[in-house]
């Protein structure tokens, strides 16, 4: 008898229902709805998101567009709602741009993560003999602080929006691999996956059919705690040259250029650096009620 057949009537994780898969959706929705701060935060995030994909379109003026009639002008001022940067660049329309860099090295960098750090995390948790080696690994990594790895490898790697995000990636593995180790180390001694071992299937077949797709949930909530610290990590990468370079903006290439006349025009720092704030506090609420939400013993 194959596996495949053995394991079609043991283990109800491996095909379940569509019905229990739309109900459990319905209840992690139904949670969502009623927490107000995960609706904010939802609607923070989905407006933060058309900005920057329309960005090229709904800006008021080209992001390198420069009005020297306005150099610094205040915010309010007519055709420049957020004010002008000493060459007279718009600061709305370079934040729209510059959002847009900024989510996309975020995702690129959590991509990476989570790219790398899932199987190891799974393959620690799994398999006893590699366990010690991929744990002593994690433990080396994170005894560097997040920004300070994240800074050496983009050093090393040299500035560009490509490597700055495999820089943050990287830095952000260790957190991924212990969260999915954990959760490994939790779903290998269920019974269905012990069913699966008993009708021989293989580690591959068990990690695979199993442990990632019970694992998914832990994974998409590690997702979203790591984009608000990638989304800084990317502002001070740029803020300190080694991410995306000039006359691209970024969210933390604003806060660079703005640092030379900070006390005459506070608002061409100030106002990026919100952005950056908005951004990474709906990352983290809706992180912290998408968590709850998927919480199997939270209420319905």
């Amino acid at each position: 008898m194959s596996v495949d057949a053995g394991l079609t009537t043991a283990d109800p994780a491996t095909t379940p229902s569509a019905p229990r898969a739309a109900g459990r959706r319905g209840l992690v929705l139904r949670r969502l709805r009623r927490n107000p701060l995960a609706v904010v935060s939802a609607v923070v995030l989905l407006l933060a998101v058309l900005v920057a994909v329309l960005a090229p379109v709904i800006s008021p003026y080209a992001p390198d567009a420069t009005d020297f009639g306005r150099i610094l002008a205040p915010p309010g001022t007519p055709g420049h709602l957020l004010g002008t940067d000493d060459l007279g660049r718009d600061v709305l329309s370079r934040i729209m741009v510059g959002m847009r860099a900024s989510l996309l090295v975020a995702l690129l960098a959590v991509i990476t993560a989570l790219v790398l750090g899932v199987p190891l995390g799974m393959l620690a948790g799994y398999v006893r003999g590699l366990d010690a080696v991929i744990s002593r690994l994690t433990d080396l990594l994170l005894a560097f602080p997040f920004l300070i790895l994240a800074v050496g490898l983009a050093a090393i790697r040299g500035a560009s929006l490509a490597n700055a995000a495999i820089a943050i990636g990287i830095s952000q593995v260790p957190g991924v691999i212990r969260v999915v180790r954990s959760e490994t180390l939790r779903l290998k001694h269920l019974d269905f996956v012990a069913a699966s071992v008993v009708h021989g299937a293989s580690d591959l077949w068990v990690l695979g059919r199993h442990v990632l797709p019970n694992a998914t949930s832990v994974v998409l909530v590690q997702a979203t705690v790591a984009l608000p610290g990638a989304v800084l990590g990317e502002a001070v990468l740029s803020f300190l040259g080694l991410g995306i370079q000039p006359p691209d903006p970024s969210l933390g290439t604003m806060l660079a250029s703005a640092q030379a006349f900070a006390t005459r025009a506070p608002w061409a720092a100030v106002m990026p650096g919100i952005a950056i704030m908005l951004l990474a506090l709906a990352f983290n609420v809706f992180g912290d009620a998408l968590r709850d939400a998927l919480d199997p013993k939270g209420t319905s």
